[in-house]
């Protein structure tokens, strides 16, 4: 059943100083309304995993179907390899964190919790500040990229 889903894609960046990471993520839900709360799962094989254990905040984009490039770049590759960020167009955010261009909407928050989930560890975030229009048009969801080979296992 799950595998029929069409659900929304996001990429989650995160970073400090020099060091930025990013990545596709298919298991990312609002999980509260008072207090706002989202959970992002990741990966514990990624590049983005590992930068996430000693960072504090996390960025969540949502990114429009007509840049799916972005979803191949930080969904088809790793950061262990290659700078995606070198790649596309990003500014600096609140907290430093990379901030996509191209993407239709965004948000940062605060790393609150890891919550260890098999083999991936949900990060709850605060979310603090972001981006959003009232209109996020069709953005990338799992059937545009469920033939991806990812970057990892």
């Amino acid at each position: 059943m799950v595998g029929e889903l069409d659900y929304p894609m996001f990429v989650v960046t995160t970073g400090e100083g020099n060091q930025r990471s990013g990545c596709l993520v298919g298991f990312a839900s609002q999980v509260s309304i008072a207090p706002p709360r989202f959970l992002v799962g990741l990966s514990n094989k990624n590049h983005t995993f590992h930068t996430a254990l000693t960072t504090e905040f996390l960025a969540v984009h949502v990114i429009p179907r007509d840049h799916i490039e972005l979803a191949t770049l930080f969904g088809g590759s790793t950061g262990d390899d290659i700078d995606k960020f070198a790649r596309c167009a990003w500014h600096p955010g609140p907290h430093e964190l990379p901030i996509l261009d191209e993407s239709s909407a965004w948000f940062s928050g605060r790393i609150i919790d890891r919550i260890p989930l098999g083999d991936h560890v949900g990060f709850l975030l605060d979310p603090e500040s972001g981006s959003a229009p009232g209109d996020l048009g069709t953005v990338v969801t799992y059937t545009d990229v469920r033939d991806l080979e990812p970057g990892h296992e």
